[in-house]
């Protein structure tokens, strides 16, 4: 079984930045993808960033030049570094990973989601 587990959310003002972590743990092979999602109220859950095993990125157009997404392969931990926050970016984000496990089977883990809440 694998568990994912975010961390880092905060109120903060229109402006600030916050930093999001994201530890995968259990039954693990290896990781392919990582990243993040968030959902607003009264919304659809929405992409914001993604990380390939190699590092490659994704961003939505929405937070490109403003989001960073970084991951740390020897920690199972993938990280959302957000600068410039503004009042749409409040949401519950929530972090995503491919796992294969130990018994090589593959599959989307999620995690319980934390609260982003940017004030004006």
């Amino acid at each position: 079984q694998v568990q994912v587990v975010e961390s880092g959310g905060d109120l903060v003002q229109a402006g600030g930045s916050l930093r999001l972590s994201c530890a995968a743990s259990g039954n693990i092979f290896s990781i392919n993808d990582m990243g993040w999602y968030r959902q607003a109220p009264a919304k659809q859950r929405e992409l914001v960033a993604l990380i390939s095993s190699g590092g490659s990125t994704t961003y939505a157009d929405s937070v490109k030049g403003r989001f960073t997404i970084s991951r740390d392969n020897a920690k199972n931990t993938v990280y959302l570094q957000m600068n410039n926050l503004k009042v749409e970016d409040t949401a519950v984000y929530y972090c995503t990973a491919v796992v294969t496990d130990t018994i090589r089977r593959t599959s989307r883990s999620w995690g319980q989601g934390t609260q982003v809440t940017v004030s004006s």
